[in-house]
């Protein structure tokens, strides 16, 4: 199940979003550079310091392999400039499988204030939809300002603070609980 979202009037043209399957040298190499330009800028997704490259290629490689596991990326001028996953609820939690959970989004600091990240959430919302998916839900750290007014703006509902969530230069920071319901179903 393919999702791909093209730009939008609050995209920039030359901004898409899609799912992908794998990853070409070129690829890798992108994705590792955008990621580790989010963590020095601190918007990394549970890292505060970047691993060196050969560990973020094996990162980047096994999150392609794991099984129940999307890999959404949005790319600038076909250059990659960002990520998040997809994490299908696993067959054991049964009573929750009408929910996924989007987890490590971020997008390199030079492709910001383009639509990267909604384009990647919209490509994520519809994949989901299409997958059957009726609930989304994620967690953020209250110093991720930009992704906090991303997902308030695309309808996701903030219902719980853990206040101990993690700890940034020997400070701990509070971690918010999101949740947005895509469709309606008895299921």
């Amino acid at each position: 199940m393919e999702a791909m979202i093209a730009p939008s009037d609050t995209i920039q043209p030359g901004v898409v979003a899609e799912c992908v399957t794998e990853l070409s040298a070129g690829e890798l190499s992108d994705i590792v550079d955008a990621c580790t330009q989010a963590i020095v800028e601190g918007g990394g997704f549970g890292w505060l310091t970047p691993p060196d490259r050969p560990d973020m290629e094996k990162y980047w490689r096994g999150v392609l392999l794991m099984p129940g596991r999307h890999l959404f990326v949005s790319r600038v001028d076909g250059v990659i400039s960002g990520a998040a996953q997809l994490i299908e609820t696993p067959a054991n939690l049964e009573a929750q499988r009408h929910s996924a959970q989007i987890t490590g989004h971020f997008v390199a600091p030079w492709a910001r204030g383009r639509g990267n990240g909604k384009a990647i959430v919209r490509s994520i919302e519809y994949f989901a939809r299409q997958a059957g998916y009726n609930v989304l839900k994620l967690d953020l750290r209250e110093t991720q300002k930009a992704a906090i007014a991303l997902y308030n703006g695309l309808g996701y509902v903030r219902w719980g603070i853990n206040p101990y969530y993690a700890m940034i230069d020997g400070k701990m920071v509070e971690g918010y609980y999101y949740t947005k319901k895509l469709q309606d179903s008895d299921q």
